[in-house]
């Protein structure tokens, strides 16, 4: 239990002949108590207080208790699967500190549980970084080993925006891993197609739908309930109450936020790699948790970003904290605008910066005006955008803690080395919308522009003494933004087609024409 408090290891204790409720208030036969009782010291004491809090804490965990089972092998086999599947390489990932998660995933999975005869839709709601998604993938992690068919489909706000072409990309994705078979090319977002009815009618699977923003959504991907097998689990995460409602799902589990005692157990693992405060901390640590909201996303965010700091670099980080206000004041395109500023255009021309964000639909003329207001964004001379470097380094952590460990997974890339596994990777993905990368050598760089190919809706691309070589059809076709310094060409590739560009600025290349032929 030590273990599970100062490393965050998971705890899955087995009660062999024992009432996991006579433990948690040690009474009938289970006694601790000192060999003499005479010779009772203080250290004797403090080792039974330590015993009785292990135990009646081990005692709140679910875990197996061996008399609900017919023998020892029974139990035994049920353990193992258990543990084999918490081990298993191929799940999906979470939280490195699940603080307060186990109870909550448990609330869903005991009623999953008691629904086996039927097919059960299961709604997870919540506002944005409430921690839907880290409870989705985790009941999916639980689950999965139950169903010969399955699928985790996350990202769905995203692909979504691509309207039909969206919702045909994501069955195509559906089908293939849930049924173990090629599926055939799907020409409409109509789910209950000729085809579809035959490969799943009947089929026990489980299907998890992430960031689901439209009822549509729902209907292509799970249109009628009745074509599933009995045992069936769908489950849906999503910020809007009123598509579950309007779905009739069995059951809806709402995320609230964490109490006082779990928001500063998880941003302590962040902020001190430990489960509270260090000493001279605490004070500060409890006006940064109660300014961020409890959100899981932000107590995360801002726990990795102070971890190290010195104690000056806390209060400047709560003071700026004030100013950002967590508490759901900024709405989705003052958060764009901030966090492209953040990693991008400090420093620029404020009215380049704003022709160049409208372009993106972000209304840039409001959102730099509102980021001013709050004292997160100042003008300076030349009517350039400054930004103080605390205010920008905790933007781009933003930024970093949206998929930590897969920088392709990112909105935006700036950092070189990100960049540059990224492109050599060809790891890049949908969810990229900016990057920025800019040659730390004085030799030139070269990539493929098919490392760009999956980047389909990245807007803002800058490129400093970097060639691209290979077809530039393979470059998204939204981009806006567009700073190539130190291009090579004399002219621009007749395949590099960009109707959207509002920007394009090519500083010290070797450009004599645009196009051979007029082309925007």
């Amino acid at each position: 239990m030590e273990c599970r408090t100062t490393h965050g290891q998971l705890v899955v204790p087995v009660f062999y002949d024992v009432d996991p409720s006579d433990m948690r208030h040690l009474k009938g036969n289970f006694v601790i108590k000192s060999a003499d009782t005479a010779r009772r010291n203080s250290r004797d004491e403090k080792m039974m207080f330590s015993c009785r809090n292990a135990l009646a804490g081990a005692a709140m965990l679910r875990g197996w208790e061996s008399n609900s089972y017919r023998n020892e092998a029974e139990l035994v086999k049920q353990i193992v699967n258990d543990v084999l599947r918490k081990l298993n390489s191929k799940l999906l990932s979470i939280t490195e500190f699940p603080v307060g998660l186990e109870t909550r995933v448990q609330k869903v999975t005991d009623f999953i549980e008691t629904q086996s005869s039927k097919v059960c839709l299961i709604g997870i709601c919540g506002r944005g970084g409430s921690g839907k998604t880290t409870i989705a993938r985790t009941i999916y992690n639980q689950l999965h080993c139950k169903f010969v068919y399955h699928s985790f489909i996350g990202n769905m706000r995203e692909v979504c925006k691509e309207g039909d072409r969206g919702m045909i990309s994501l069955q195509q994705q559906l089908l293939p891993v849930v049924l173990k078979t090629k599926a055939k090319k799907i020409q409409s977002t109509a789910f209950e197609t000729a085809e579809m009815k035959k490969r799943i009618q009947g089929k026990k699977v489980l299907v998890v739908l992430d960031d689901v923003t439209a009822p549509e959504q729902l209907e292509a991907l799970c249109g009628n309930l009745k074509l599933f097998g009995p045992g069936s689990v769908l489950m849906v995460a999503t910020r809007d109450a009123s598509i579950l409602c309007s779905f009739k799902v069995d059951y809806v589990f709402t995320m609230k936020e964490m109490d006082e005692n779990e928001s500063l157990e998880l941003f302590s693992w962040h902020a001190f790699r430990r489960p509270g405060p260090l000493k001279g901390f605490r004070e500060l640590s409890q006006n940064i948790v109660a300014c961020s909201g409890r959100l899981l996303v932000d107590l995360e965010v801002l726990g990795s970003y102070l971890f190290q700091r010195t104690k000056q670099e806390w209060k400047s980080a709560l003071s700026t904290l004030k100013r950002i206000n967590y508490d759901g004041s900024m709405d989705d395109m003052e958060k764009d605008t901030f966090l492209n500023i953040c990693c991008f255009f400090v420093g620029k021309d404020r009215a380049y910066v704003t022709e160049i964000l409208n372009a993106c639909g972000l209304f840039a003329e409001f959102g730099i005006a509102f980021l001013i207001e709050r004292g997160l964004l100042k003008v300076e001379k030349n009517n350039k955008l400054g930004m103080d470097d605390l205010v920008r380094d905790l933007g781009r952590e933003i930024v970093r803690r949206g998929s930590p460990k897969e920088p392709g997974m990112r909105s935006r890339l700036w950092f070189h080395e990100d960049i540059h596994n990224v492109l050599t990777t060809n790891s890049g993905t949908k969810t990229v919308e900016g990057l920025v990368l800019k040659s730390q050598s004085t030799d030139r760089v070269f990539f493929s522009t098919n490392s760009f190919k999956r980047m389909k809706n990245l807007k803002l691309l800058q490129l400093d003494h970097v060639d691209l070589t290979g077809d530039y059809r393979n470059l998204s076709k939204k981009l806006r933004w567009v700073h190539w310094q130190g291009f090579t060409f004399n002219y621009i590739p007749d395949d590099f087609h960009q109707g959207n560009l509002v920007v394009f600025e090519l500083k010290h290349s070797n450009i004599i024409q645009v196009w051979n032929e007029t082309k925007v």
